[in-house]
Formats: C-alpha cells, structure tokens, sequence
C-alpha cells in the first residue's frame, strides 16, 4: 500500500472479540502489525515486547492490533505462552490479535511475501507494520522479513515525529532523532517567516556550497 492511501473498513475476529476497524479506531492513531505465525519463536518476542510497551503508546493516543493469518484458538492458546516468556507484561494481555485464517485482509493489505503469494500452504504475512492516522490514513509502512524482528523504539519515535510534524508541518525530523532534539526546518519556509514560526531562533549552518538550506531549532 502508498503512503497516504486510506485504509479501507473492515470487520475481523480478534482475540478481544469481533471488531469493525473504524468504529474500534476511532479517534486514535493505529499501529496495525503482521507477524507470520502463532507458536514462533520472534514472533513471541515482538508481542511480548511491544505488548510490554503498550503504556507508551496509549500516552501518544495509538491502539496496537495485531494480526496473523492463524485461527482465533491458536491465538488464544499463543497468548499464554507469550505472556509466560515475557513475565513483565501487567495483567491480561493488553490488545487485539486480528485471525485472519482465510488471508482475505492480509491480501488487501498487501502483508503476503511475493514469493509465496500464489500458495495457500506458505502464504504467510512478513512482518508488516502500518502507523495509520485518526483520518484512516497510512503514514508510514515497515516491512520486515520473518527472520528480523522489529525494534520498538523505532515504532514509538516514527510515531513522536509524525505526530509531530502533523502539529508544526514547517519541520523535519533528522536522522535518529529523538524528541528534544533539534529538528529541520523545512526550505519551504521563508526566512522572513522564521521570527514568527520560531520566535525562539533557529540556527543555520554553512555548507561548502553556499547554499544555506540546513537550518535547525529546538523551538517546538
């Protein structure tokens, strides 16, 4: 799927009972992620980790939703030894895990590795990841192949500049940014616009070219 494209509805069997996406999302950000298989040993890490994390991304307004193409039992049955391997997860398991056994959503969403699309007995999801907007929009895709598992402060810092960006679209967020960091202004902005975007200044840094197109700030 693009970027910006929109997310079509959809209803699914979940571990938390059936779901209509949009209804389920509402007004938060969505991180909806793939995994290849129940009863895997990554895959257990990845839920357990992210499963861990869950308070991080209820402070930024995002719901997590999994999903594979297993049966609802397997899920059910996987989410205690998830939970059993990952002993620092409070309480009961703290999100949805989509079943999608007849691969219909994981084909719509474009989860299924090109090698193995056309088969049924191998047609696994990769480790997808899409951070979807309160608008049902995709703002960002990950996709990784089942033998890499995810870094979860990765997801959690795309989501902080995103969310950022979304509040001040005159900025960018630099390589391993982190908030508090400095951000980029964009070459959009006008230098006559700075002292009011950015009454607390910015710098600007001289390049061998003579072109000054890196301007930086902290004041956001």
């Amino acid at each position: 799927m693009r970027l910006n494209s929109i997310i079509p509805n959809f209803k699914a069997e979940t571990t938390q009972g059936p779901i209509d996406f949009y209804e389920w999302q509402g007004k938060s950000w969505v991180v909806l992620f793939s995994h290849p298989a129940d009863f895997t040993p990554v895959c257990t890490t990845e839920l357990g980790r992210i499963a861990v994390h869950q308070p991080y991304f209820i402070k930024r307004n995002t719901k997590l939703l999994a999903h594979s193409v297993d049966k609802l039992k397997d899920h059910v049955d996987w989410v205690n030894d998830i939970k059993s391997y990952c002993k620092d997860i409070p309480g009961a398991f703290p999100y949805p895990i989509i079943a999608d056994h007849d691969r219909k959503l994981a084909v719509q969403l474009d989860m299924i590795d090109e090698k193995s699309k056309d088969d049924p007995e191998t047609a696994l999801t990769v480790r997808a990841l899409y951070i979807i907007s309160p608008d049902h929009r995709l703002r960002l895709s990950m996709q990784y192949p089942q033998s890499t598992g995810r870094n979860v402060d990765e997801i959690l810092r795309v989501i902080d500049s995103l969310q950022l960006v979304d509040r001040r679209p005159e900025i960018a967020t630099p390589a391993n940014w982190v908030p508090g960091e400095k951000v980029m202004i964009l070459p959009t902005v006008k230098d006559e616009d700075i002292p009011k975007l950015f009454p607390g200044g910015v710098d600007r840094v001289a390049m061998p070219s003579g072109k000054v197109y890196v301007r930086t700030t902290t004041n956001y």
